[in-house]
């Protein structure tokens, strides 16, 4: 025959059990499974490729005295910058729509296409280092990754021999 405090005990611990499978199930879904602005570094089909490079910027501070442009809202108000002097490219993610930004350099020598992705969201800048050849003809695009298969992008500039 089981007392009063046998059951209390018993429920007791029952309700802990459950509240600890809970807040397990908790941090799980909030740690371990990715958002759409923390996608694996093949974040893109397109990264799969030899002649391609893609990367995750590091977070930086606003650049100064470089050219830049900003895509239409249509195109996530991405703002990309690029300094030529040490072939960095930074991004900027300009709507917080959950959607990572992205920038693309084209080259016609060596490497085709590097990606710089910002993971960090909205508001935050991200630097990206590459090592393009400076001759020949380069474009820059920027907008931002939906899926592993489809980007929304935009043509930014062009430029030779930098």
């Amino acid at each position: 025959m089981s007392t009063i405090t046998d059951r209390l005990r018993r429920r007791g611990n029952r309700a802990l059990t459950r509240i600890a499978v809970l807040l397990a199930a908790a941090m799980v879904t909030v740690f371990a499974l990715p958002s759409s602005a923390m996608a694996e570094a093949d974040f893109f089909q397109d990264c799969q490729f030899d002649n391609v490079i893609c990367t995750f910027g590091t977070r930086a501070a606003a650049p100064q005295g470089l050219q830049c442009a900003t895509t239409s809202a249509h195109t996530g108000a991405t703002r990309v910058c690029i300094d030529y002097a040490t072939d960095s490219v930074y991004v900027r993610d300009g709507d917080a729509d959950g959607y990572g930004a992205v920038a693309r350099v084209w080259s016609d020598n060596g490497v085709a296409w590097r990606y710089c992705a910002n993971n960090q969201g909205e508001g935050w800048w991200v630097k990206c280092d590459f090592d393009w050849v400076e001759a020949g003809s380069h474009d820059v695009v920027g907008g931002y990754i939906i899926n592993w298969s489809t980007k929304q992008t935009v043509g930014m500039w062009s430029w030779s021999g930098k």
